[in-house]
């Protein structure tokens, strides 16, 4: 059983995941944003995750969550911690990402940033801990591994001289402390459950903004060594891997990102 945050947008990296595991063989939690009962655009978007991932053997729940107020988010976790028989895999997905610049940043964009991207999943790993300690998951060889912890960073905010982009202050300040957090329960969960992190590059452009200029992401990609962008899929297969077979791994960060944090 895997809890995936943030995981039904259609093309983007939380469905990627989802997908992954499913093909995997694990059921499914997933969160959303369209509210306890979806209508329109969002219910349209729920309905085509769940066929998809059905259509790959998995079962789905799905779970409405504001990840930006963190007494609903322990509530919800508390009360998921009664529904669920077993948790294996928690992957840390859900984001809010957008431009920051400094002259026009307001405390309320840093404070949602923060609580989105790193409060919330403080929040969802202590409710959830000591369920994913008691998973009975093993690795391909037979290896007792216990649960595992996923969370999504991203390598311009790793603390790297070169990497730190201007004008995302409040993203990239709440990303470096996601990465601080996976590293810290990575110890105090140990050895039940594993904590890593999958840090992309670019593995899918924003399709509106300034970052959908096809100009932009040229000048970007000229920097990455081999040469294009990556996929969702690909920025997933880690995650799977971290959750499902690295037994010996933990609170350790891997780089999809072509070879741009080297150049």
């Amino acid at each position: 059983m895997a809890l995936v945050t943030g995981a039904t947008r259609p093309g983007r990296v939380g469905i990627a995941i989802a997908a992954e595991l499913a093909r995997r063989g694990c059921d499914l939690v997933l969160t959303h944003r369209h509210g306890k009962r979806p209508t329109g655009k969002g219910r349209a978007e729920l309905a085509a995750a769940e066929k998809s991932l059905a259509a790959l053997g998995a079962t789905v729940q799905f779970e409405h969550v504001e990840l930006d107020k963190p007494a609903r988010v322990a509530a919800w976790a508390g009360a998921l911690l009664g529904k669920l028989a077993r948790l294996d895999v928690l992957v840390h997905n859900a984001s809010i990402y957008q431009a920051t610049p400094l002259k026009s940043v307001t405390v309320a964009q840093a404070h949602e940033a923060f609580t989105i991207n790193a409060l919330a999943p403080l929040v969802i790993s202590r409710a959830l801990a000591k369920l994913l300690a008691a998973s009975p998951l093993r690795s391909p060889s037979g290896t007792r591994m216990g649960g595992a912890i996923v969370a999504m960073c991203d390598i311009h905010a790793m603390g790297e001289l070169g990497q730190a982009r201007t004008d995302f202050a409040a993203y990239s300040m709440s990303k470096a402390a996601l990465l601080e957090l996976t590293l810290v329960l990575a110890r105090e969960l140990a050895p039940k459950v594993r904590v890593n992190a999958v840090a992309p590059g670019v593995v899918a452009f924003p399709t509106d903004g300034d970052e959908s200029d096809a100009a932009m992401q040229a000048k970007y990609l000229s920097r990455v060594p081999l040469g294009r962008a990556g996929t969702p899929r690909e920025a997933a297969e880690a995650v799977a891997w971290l959750a499902l077979e690295a037994s010996y791994c933990t609170g350790q960060v891997i780089r999809i990102d072509g070879g741009r944090a080297i150049t």
